[in-house]
């Protein structure tokens, strides 16, 4: 049986309340979901310390020993219980702030307790507030036996004694509960090629951890996992969106890219440009329609990219057309194509929010007649009244500050 099929109340330790409780606060409804509840920190509990070795600069320590007494300090918001602990090398105080009646009525003098905590201190006082508390025995030396795992609680969760330590009780549980090895989730060939972690150790590991080079060799391989399947899930949905989106197949390299390339190309392209164009050569002749990213430094000469893959449209009797964020941007780049094509038979537009009507008015006509070749603009270039004669390629620049449905709605042109 599945364990996203098997609820938390089959385990030892999780009643109604607590199962609704975890449901409720952490969202988790079965004990899969408690299996993949991971630890947000590790503490090293091999070490019990002498009271005389404590310091208020230490991150957390665990001591053992008894109880001498208990009082009550304070009164109202500021009652706190106080009790007196010692291992025979000295008194660390242990304070608590809420539960006053039940913790004093659980704590017995005089018997065998290991504490753990943080040490503060107050005058000439060491103490620790609400530290872990658990009778000196065989279950509790078990958590001093190496990393102990540290779970994401609230405050409801805390006020019902649903804290860390009993969500590790929970996972012990859980994973005493299970009949075989947990079924794997990868490849074998996979695990063998990269050397990875089992499932099943892995996520004994990352609960119970023997030693820290085991645990992040467990946390690699269910971080590997995540990204790995999120990687399949994101070249399906390509696939899929390659199927759906039917693109113009630019057959041929002609006139406009070829007199650029030879004629007024005022450098040499560098080999990083010479691939990404030959990629997107490849790319626009296909079927499915391009989906690119083209990503470099300021200056590397991502614009003239853009405009060569502008020409191949050209060539092919398509327009083209790129959208930037700002009028500022797009004068930019309305710019520097001028400059690149000023000695060439092809016509570039500008459409900005600043356009005056009589332009503009102009600029639909000679965009719907196909005598614009590339029109540079701003969200302009989105409106309803715009439209092409043949738009076969679009530009996006700084594309994360446009909507999905404004980048969409231009490709629909």
């Amino acid at each position: 049986m599945k364990l996203s099929s098997l609820e938390l109340t089959y385990l030892r330790g999780v009643g109604t309340a607590r199962a609704e409780l975890l449901k409720k606060e952490l969202q988790i409804h079965n004990q899969e979901q408690m299996m993949y509840y991971f630890p947000y920190k590790y503490i090293d509990r091999s070490r019990i310390y002498k009271i005389s070795e404590l310091n208020a600069n230490m991150p957390y320590v665990q001591v053992s020993g008894r109880i001498l007494s208990f009082r009550i300090i304070g009164e109202g918001r500021a009652k706190r219980l106080s009790a007196s602990f010692t291992d025979g090398t000295g008194l660390l105080e242990l304070v608590w702030f809420k539960g006053l009646k039940y913790t004093q009525d659980r704590y017995k003098f005089n018997q065998e307790y290991l504490v753990f905590g943080k040490p503060s201190q107050y005058g000439a006082q060491l103490s620790i507030a609400h530290p872990d508390i658990d009778p000196l025995n065989e279950q509790s030396l078990a958590f001093t036996r190496g990393l102990q795992a540290f779970y994401n609680t609230t405050e409801r969760m805390k006020s019902n004694f649903l804290n860390s330590k009993a969500i590790q009780k929970i996972q012990i549980s859980l994973f005493q509960s299970l009949t075989g090895p947990i079924s794997e989730t990868l490849p074998g060939f996979l695990l063998e090629k990269l050397r990875l972690m089992p499932l099943d150790k892995s996520l004994r590991e990352v609960h119970f951890p023997s030693d820290n080079k085991a645990l992040e060799k467990a946390r690699y391989r269910l971080k590997f996992e995540e990204l790995f399947y999120l990687q399949l899930h994101i070249l399906r949905y390509a696939r899929k969106r390659d199927k759906k989106f039917k693109g113009y197949p630019f057959t041929r390299i002609g006139d406009y890219f070829n007199n650029f390339y030879h004629r007024h190309l005022p450098f040499e392209l560098t080999a990083a440009q010479k691939r990404v164009l030959k990629e997107i050569r490849s790319n626009v002749g296909g079927q499915a329609q391009m989906n690119r990213l083209l990503q470099g430094d300021v200056g590397s000469g991502k614009t003239l990219v853009a405009l060569m893959s502008m020409l191949m449209a050209a060539d092919n009797g398509f327009q083209a057309c790129m959208m930037a964020p700002t009028e500022i941007l797009a004068n930019q780049h309305y710019v520097t194509l001028c400059r690149f094509l000023r000695d060439m038979p092809v016509k570039v537009a500008l459409l900005t929010g600043s356009t005056r009507k009589k332009e503009r008015e102009a600029l639909h006509r000679d965009l719907q007649s196909g005598e614009i070749h590339f029109l540079v603009g701003t969200h302009a270039l989105i409106e309803d009244t715009v439209k092409f004669a043949n738009l076969g390629l679009v530009v996006i620049d700084e594309q994360h500050r446009f909507g999905v449905v404004q980048r969409s709605k231009l490709w629909t042109k």
